[in-house]
């Protein structure tokens, strides 16, 4: 059964620092380029990072470049999204997504909630 299980959500301060962990299951994590997505209420779904498969590329999105930082470890089958110097604008449902490099299959997390306020 695949799983894919966000978690470290919370609320903190603007100015703050949250990291993000997606733990795997049930595929072969090594295989997948991972990604972080995000929705606002009432805003599209939107990409905040990937990360291919091995960890050797990474991509972000402007909004968070230099703030942000997505990594993986194969090994123990987790996803991270260091989150620093948060903003109110960050405020969202975070997702992790993770996509086959070849098949293109796709598998989605339940969500953890970030939100940024004083």
């Amino acid at each position: 059964q695949v799983q894919l299980v966000e978690s470290g959500g919370g609320l903190v301060q603007p100015g703050g620092s949250l990291r993000l962990s997606c733990a795997a299951s049930g595929f072969t994590f090594s295989s997948y380029v991972m990604s972080w997505y995000r929705q606002a209420p009432g805003k599209e779904r939107e990409l905040v990072a990937a990360i291919s498969s091995t960890g050797g590329s990474t991509n972000y999105a402007d909004s968070v470049k230099g703030r942000f930082t997505i990594s993986r470890d194969n090994a123990k089958l987790t996803l991270y999204l260091q989150m620093n110097s948060l903003k109110p604008d960050d405020t969202a449902v975070y997702y992790c997504k993770a996509v086959h490099a070849l098949t293109r299959r796709a598998y989605w997390g339940q969500g953890t909630q970030v939100t940024v306020s004083s």
